[in-house]
C-alpha cells in the first residue's frame, strides 16, 4: 500500500491544529464533537494537544455502508446528541467529501442552542464537494482518491494504520504514485 500522507506528517499537522484551536478558544466554553467513526483517532491525537478544558462528544453520522466507496443516504443516530446550548461547538470528522454530513451537522448543532458553530477535518478531499462549505480548521488537502487508514476505513477495515493511503484495489482513479511512494495527481501530459 503507497502511502498518501505519513505518521509523521499527521503528528505533526494535528500539533499545528491544536495550537490554532487552543488560540482561537481561550476562555470559551468549548464541546468538540467528533463524527463517529472515522474521526476517533483523530480526536484522541487532537485533544491532548489542546491545552484548555474541553467537553468532547461523540456523533454518529454516515453516508457509507459496508464496501461501498460512494456517498449514500445520510443516517444520523440521534441518540447520541450532545447537549450544545450556550456552548462553543466544534464539529471534528475525518473527511470532508461532498460536504452534505458537515452542512446538515453544522445545522443541527445550531439549533440545539449552540453558541457557534465551527467544522474541523483531518482530510478534504479535492473535487467532490456538492455543497458549498469551508472547514475552519483543515489538516490535509488530496487528490480524489479513496483512502483509508489513520481512523478511515473501507468495509471497516484499515482504520488502525497510523497513516492515510490510497486503498490498493482502488488505484487508478485519476491518481498515480510518483518515485517516492506516495500518490500525487496525474495531468494527461505527464
Amino acid at each position: 500500500m503507497n502511502i498518501l500522507i505519513t505518521e509523521a506528517e499527521i503528528g505533526e499537522r494535528i500539533g499545528q491544529l491544536g495550537r490554532q484551536i487552543e488560540a482561537d478558544y481561550q476562555g470559551r466554553p468549548l464541546t468538540i464533537v467528533a463524527i463517529l467513526t472515522g474521526s476517533l483517532i483523530v480526536l484522541a491525537d487532537l485533544i491532548r494537544k489542546i491545552q484548555l478544558p474541553l467537553r468532547v462528544a461523540l456523533l454518529q453520522a454516515s453516508s457509507y455502508k459496508g464496501a461501498t466507496t460512494s456517498a449514500g443516504a445520510l443516517i444520523i443516530n440521534e441518540s447520541f446528541a450532545p447537549d450544545v446550548a450556550g456552548r462553543d461547538v466544534l464539529l471534528l470528522d475525518d473527511i470532508l467529501d461532498t460536504g452534505h454530513t458537515l452542512n446538515t451537522l453544522v445545522h443541527r448543532m445550531a439549533d440545539r442552542g449552540a453558541l457557534s458553530v465551527k467544522t474541523a477535518v483531518l482530510l478534504r478531499k479535492k473535487g467532490r464537494q456538492e455543497i458549498a462549505i469551508e472547514p475552519d480548521y483543515c489538516g490535509f488537502e488530496i487528490p480524489d482518491a479513496f483512502v483509508v487508514g489513520y481512523g478511515l476505513d473501507y468495509d471497516d477495515d484499515y482504520r488502525h494504520l497510523p497513516y492515510v493511503a490510497v486503498l490498493p484495489q482502488l488505484q487508478g482513479s485519476g491518481v498515480d504514485s510518483d518515485e517516492t511512494g506516495h500518490y500525487v495527481r496525474r495531468t494527461p501530459q505527464q
